[in-house]
């Protein structure tokens, strides 16, 4: 468990004061300008000691993924983007930093953007959260009236950020469609190579980072990387904010330790499974994107980016959706499948036409019309939509199914016996 000392977040539920002065109070801006002092390369390196791995999803290491820009700046500026789109089903996290810690992401702007070069920042947010722009857009207003960012800032580093609202696609929580639409297009990925960092924003070296992981950097360069790389187990370091939902008592979002395990984490901070621990059926533990696993894996698992792999599923955003046993396990895969069909961008066949096809053939077992070999065939073209696609969305469309067949097949199968249908086709 995490010690209360080490808590990043420390306004998560909103009891204080989110302004600045409040924000002050509770360690913020204290010191920026001597942290700036240590130079670009010290602050990357301090970023790569400490661990910290992407918190939007991917996992990519958050150090070396600045050390991509390049080291001197030429024509074309660079610029550092703060997705904020968080649009992944069951995922809650960022919009709590937005409300009620906002300072953390804007000082974590100003320290990121100087580390890569950028003397502008762009946070690209959600536009279904009204209020949380309104509470980011404050902060930002203080800050810059404070002459904490801004042109001829007290920190020495001309520093504006922007905040700018999408218009609910899912597709723009994907770091180059983020750009496109930020850029006024129409919102679908590109093809990479070139990445962003050579050819981003505008066509200038650029940084896509989650709101989670540009919130932590404060924290990690006044306390040092080795004390983030101390928490958790070895390349699974740090705090991490989790977003529990579903059938537990008492839905929320905490912040807690990389690698505690899932079974104390519900029990610890959301009181448990509705019914208790033995009438869980499964759980999503990194939002809707990820494969579900069951209450036979999640008896062991760890809430870090390598337990899960192992267990053949993902921490992704850290969203943990809890299913009890009255759940239609089914049914709620097939109500996933229908998300991703219908926020596919359309740009690559396989996810536009294999996205919907798979929506259909499971509506079709999830009311036993189906046939048993469908299942199979299922199985087979969401690895025909996996790792074909531009982005990761032909993933996420693929993976929660898969992990249905791989756990649920008795129950798929059960569906279409008791129609009859049980025949293979000809």
């Amino acid at each position: 468990m995490l010690h209360d000392r080490d808590r990043i977040f420390t306004n998560l539920y909103g009891l204080k004061d989110p302004g600045l002065v409040g924000a002050r109070a509770r360690g913020d801006w204290d010191g920026t300008k001597a942290l700036l002092a240590k130079g670009r390369e010290a602050i990357i390196e301090e970023v790569k000691a400490s661990g910290l791995r992407g918190r939007g999803g991917a996992g990519f290491s958050t150090g070396l993924k600045w050390s991509f820009m390049p080291k001197e700046i030429g024509e074309r500026p660079h610029y550092l983007v703060i997705n904020a789109d968080e649009g992944e089903p069951g995922t809650c996290k960022d919009r709590e930093i937005m409300r009620h810690d906002p300072h953390k992401l804007v000082e974590g702007a100003l320290l990121s953007g100087f580390a890569i070069g950028a003397h502008v920042s762009y946070i690209y947010i959600r536009g279904e959260f009204y209020r949380e722009t309104e509470a980011l857009q404050r902060a930002i207003d203080e800050a810059y009236a404070a002459k904490l960012i801004g042109p001829d800032n007290v920190h020495g580093w001309d520093f504006d950020l922007y905040v700018h609202r999408g218009m609910g696609a899912y597709i723009c929580g994907e770091e180059t469609a983020l750009i496109e639409s930020l850029e006024g297009k129409k919102g679908q990925p590109r093809l990479k190579p070139p990445f962003p960092a050579n050819c981003g924003l505008y066509g200038c070296p650029s940084t896509v980072n989650n709101v989670e992981s540009i919130a932590v950097v404060p924290e990690i360069l006044r306390r040092g990387g080795a004390w983030f790389a101390g928490i958790g187990r070895p390349n699974n370091s740090g705090t991490k904010i989790f977003a529990i939902s579903g059938h537990v008592e008492k839905p929320c979002v905490v912040e807690d330790a990389m690698s505690i395990p899932l079974r104390e984490l519900i029990e610890r901070h959301a009181g448990g499974v509705r019914g208790g621990w033995d009438n869980l059926l499964a759980v999503i533990p990194g939002g809707s994107s990820v494969p579900v696993i069951p209450k036979s894996v999640c008896n062991s698992a760890l809430m870090d980016f390598d337990s899960l792999r192992e267990a053949k599923s993902s921490l992704g955003t850290a969203a943990v959706i809890v299913m009890d046993q009255s759940t239609d396990i089914v049914r709620a895969i097939t109500r996933l499948a229908r998300f991703y069909a219908h926020e596919s961008c359309g740009q690559c066949t396989p996810c536009r036409e294999g996205s919907g096809w798979m929506y259909r053939v499971l509506s079709r077992l999830e009311t036993g019309q189906g046939r048993i070999d469908e299942i199979d065939m299922l199985e087979e073209v969401t690895r025909q939509v996996e790792g074909h696609t531009i982005c990761a969305l032909g993933d996420a469309a693929a993976w929660p199914i898969q992990g249905l067949i791989r756990h649920f097949r008795p129950e798929l199968e059960r569906r279409v016996a008791a129609r009859g249908v049980s025949q293979v086709a000809v």
